[in-house]
């Protein structure tokens, strides 16, 4: 089976205008001969792409399947199209960035600031990436600068900048029993019920270890999209606790009365890095680079 690039063409032409004759219109060729590549491209997959309803053409279960994949390459297609454009004039100034198991940026606007006092013209992209996984999105090129503290099979392709620690604390509503605890032990967490980001997925290969004390064993795990607000909402109404970095958490402990408590007699901290592809930077790169490593290095 084969499906070439003017075959999603016609099939997203297609749906959008709703007949064949609209659809060879927005593609410039023929009624006749677009309607001998559908006929084409149908008996090549062995099913219909289309129903008709009164006058119109509209996709069927496999047409939708086949739509998605269409709009998918198209959308990417003209995106990259665009960018190989502004390259090719120069005019190429974003920064496309991504956190690791974050989504809570309060320390990011100053760094924006500074970083368009210096390139006013440039702007700044904050990026999703698949399974939460910046280093390999950094070196298939759909980020530049990255934030990650998870280490990854492929961290030795990239260039690496310490940044700083953090402690993860537990989060949970001021009436919790834990409240008046100095810290956690890993017993603690014997009967808990917890809400944590779910890249913490214990059913995904492979799976990234709970940030808790080795020995613990909570009683229930209930895994939800990397949403901060989500996750406090969650908490602050009572469902459970999570486990957060403090810095993340510290600005809803007001606002939703939580309180946040140690991990551990010695706290639990882990190492942020600055990643970035081994290659030489454009200097607005550079610029945001510099910026964001000045701020998170800060005491």
């Amino acid at each position: 089976m084969t499906v070439d690039l003017r075959d999603l063409e016609l099939l997203a032409a297609t749906a959008e205008a709703g007949s064949l004759t609209a659809a060879a219109e927005r593609l410039y060729v023929s009624q006749p001969a677009l309607s001998q590549r559908l006929t084409r491209l149908e008996d090549r997959l062995g099913m219909p792409l289309f129903d008709r309803t009164g006058r119109r053409l509209v996709p069927n279960a496999a047409g939708r399947r086949l739509l998605v994949a269409a709009h998918q390459v198209l959308d990417e297609l003209r995106s990259a199209t665009r960018d190989l454009k502004e390259m090719r004039e120069g005019r190429d100034r974003r920064v496309r960035f991504t956190a690791q198991c974050s989504t809570t940026f309060q320390w990011l606007p100053p760094v924006i600031r500074a970083f368009r006092n210096r390139h006013p013209d440039a702007e700044v992209h904050i990026e999703s990436v698949p399974d939460d996984a910046p280093v390999p999105a950094l070196l298939t090129d759909r980020v530049d600068v990255a934030l990650v503290t998870k280490s990854d099979p492929q961290m030795d392709r990239v260039s690496l900048t310490r940044l700083f620690e953090d402690e993860m604390v537990a989060v949970i509503p001021s009436d919790h029993p834990w409240a008046a605890r100095p810290h956690l032990t890993a017993d603690d967490f014997t009967d808990a019920h917890l809400i944590l980001y779910d890249t913490y997925d214990q059913t995904r290969i492979p799976s990234i270890p709970l940030p808790l004390p080795p020995q613990a064993r909570p009683a229930r795990i209930t895994t939800m999209p990397v949403i901060t607000d989500l996750v406090i909402e969650m908490v602050a109404g009572g469902q459970g606790a999570t486990v957060l970095p403090n810095w993340a958490a510290m600005p809803y402990t007001d606002s939703h009365d939580l309180a946040l408590i140690q991990i551990g007699a010695t706290p639990m901290a882990r190492t942020w890095y600055l990643a970035t592809r081994q290659e030489p930077h454009q200097p607005h790169l550079q610029t945001f680079i510099d910026e964001l490593t000045t701020h998170l290095t800060r005491p």
